[in-house]
């Protein structure tokens, strides 16, 4: 397995360079590769590529590290999968690759330029090309030399495969937005009492024990980030707090942080019925996504935003279709009813006709597959004689066929595409009429849920007016 990290630097690039070729670390430089640069020019071609474009300033260069657990890769694989790496995700950027075998596990460095030399644009590292790109070609590469996949670099087992999708994709988790709840409740808070009162309010249930755990009301298991990271134990968040105060008392921390505040929704004036709805709810979730809470924000809206790709989805069909009331998508399922019935009626005469050849399609296949069996058998190998048999069968049953053998394999070859695409577009109408149900069963429970953010917000305006 890998553990990879990439990290952006603004210091002189032939520092880097020189510190993943150093010949103490990768065995006199055997263990090293470049990717469109010349060995010693590496440095002025790099920065020839910067002059060429006028990029010179910000990040000069970017280093990757991939650490693999002792005992598990050779030098010699890591540098292959190093260079596979780059020749994949660094494609026209200039880059210098070495394996360091000079401590107790073996890593692999990558420092390449942070300007492409094809197209003169700059290398964007975030989260999302981080999980997405960099993380995921290592761990595709890691799997196809047979190494074990890791879910996260750091507490592996506290990340769940289904956590680390969502990551990697771009899209919020229960954890990430536990942590992230945690981080401004400790910034907002005096003491340790009053950040337990604070995830209260944020909606949280608290268990006290050797670790703190938290979770949404609710929801079914307790979360323990303190295993991750230090921050999150009870110590730590102690700790995080007081040195809030004393900077606050030194005047280098203000002692209210901005935030953005949530704005009420203005209704879009191109949608209506289904449509509004589901924009309306989707800009509620997106502000929640953005931690721009609508007042006294329910534990629930927390909780939808986990499904906030699904309700992009299904306002796209509603889109697609033009559905924006009840008879409109009464009108949708009637249709993919009738499209369903006739598609179903299609594969069951393409069904009969494969049923009417089956007994050639199979002999098709058994030549196909059996042929080096008839082959050994020809050469005197031993215990080929039931597959030779089975062999010379099949090829009488087609000599028999009445049908040429090219023709029938044309024949087997169309009637099994049909096949495959009237179960594919049956795959989709079943999926329209879920989509159909579950819009349906969703639009009450979205109503209510806007209609408590709104309430809310109406609340706490009149709140703030009697105060002012």
């Amino acid at each position: 397995m890998a553990v990879t990290k990439i990290l952006a630097r603004k210091g002189r690039l032939d520092v880097g360079i020189r510190y993943v070729l150093n010949g103490d670390k990768t065995d006199e430089q055997i263990l090293t590769a470049h990717l469109n640069c010349d060995p010693n020019r590496e440095c002025r071609q790099m920065l020839d590529t910067k002059r060429a474009v006028g990029k010179m300033d910000g990040v000069q260069y970017y280093h990757l590290i991939q650490s693999f657990q002792p005992g598990e890769i050779t030098p010699e694989l890591a540098l292959e999968i190093a260079k596979e790496f780059a020749a994949e995700h660094l494609a026209g950027y200039e880059a210098v690759i070495g394996v360091h075998v000079d401590k107790g596990h073996i890593h692999a460095h990558t420092v390449f330029n942070s300007v492409n030399y094809f197209t003169g644009e700059k290398y964007h590292s975030n989260a999302q090309s981080y999980y997405r790109q960099i993380r995921a070609t290592s761990d595709r590469l890691c799997r196809e030399h047979g190494l074990s996949v890791i879910m996260e670099g750091k507490a592996e087992k506290a990340v769940s495969y289904i956590e680390w999708l969502r990551q990697s994709r771009g899209q919020p988790t229960f954890r990430s937005m536990l942590e992230a709840d945690m981080r401004e409740a400790i910034e907002d808070a005096n003491d340790i009492g009053h950040f337990f009162l604070i995830m209260e309010h944020k909606g949280y249930e608290i268990k006290h024990g050797n670790r703190l755990a938290f979770r949404l009301r609710g929801q079914e298991r307790f979360m323990v980030p303190g295993r991750r990271d230090p921050l999150f134990t009870e110590d730590g968040i102690r700790a995080a707090i007081a040195g809030n105060l004393d900077a606050i008392t030194a005047g280098t921390r203000p002692a209210i942080l901005y935030r953005p505040q949530y704005k009420p929704y203005r209704r879009h004036p191109k949608y209506t019925g289904f449509m509004a709805l589901y924009v309306h709810y989707l800009y509620l979730l997106g502000k929640v996504g953005q931690r721009q809470y609508p007042p006294k924000m329910t534990p629930h809206l927390r909780k939808e935003l986990m499904k906030f790709e699904q309700y992009k989805a299904q306002f796209a069909f509603l889109r697609e279709h033009g559905v924006s009331t009840a008879e409109d998508l009464q009108a949708v399922r009637t249709r993919t009813e009738e499209t369903l019935a006739s598609l179903t009626k299609q594969r069951t005469i393409l069904n009969v006709r494969k049923k009417k050849r089956k007994q050639l399609y199979d002999a098709l296949s058994d030549v196909e597959t059996l042929a080096p069996a008839k082959e050994l058998y020809e050469e005197g190998v031993p215990g080929m004689e039931g597959q030779f048999a089975q062999y010379m069968d099949a090829v009488t049953l087609l000599e028999h066929g009445g049908i040429p053998k090219e023709e029938l394999l044309e024949e087997k070859a169309a009637l099994y595409q049909q096949l495959a695409d009237v179960n594919r577009e049956i795959r989709r109408a079943r999926k329209d009429l879920a989509m159909c149900d579950t819009i349906e069963q969703n639009r009450p429970r979205m109503e209510r849920d806007i209609q408590v953010a709104e309430d809310k917000a109406k609340e706490v305006e009149r709140d703030e007016r009697r105060w002012r």
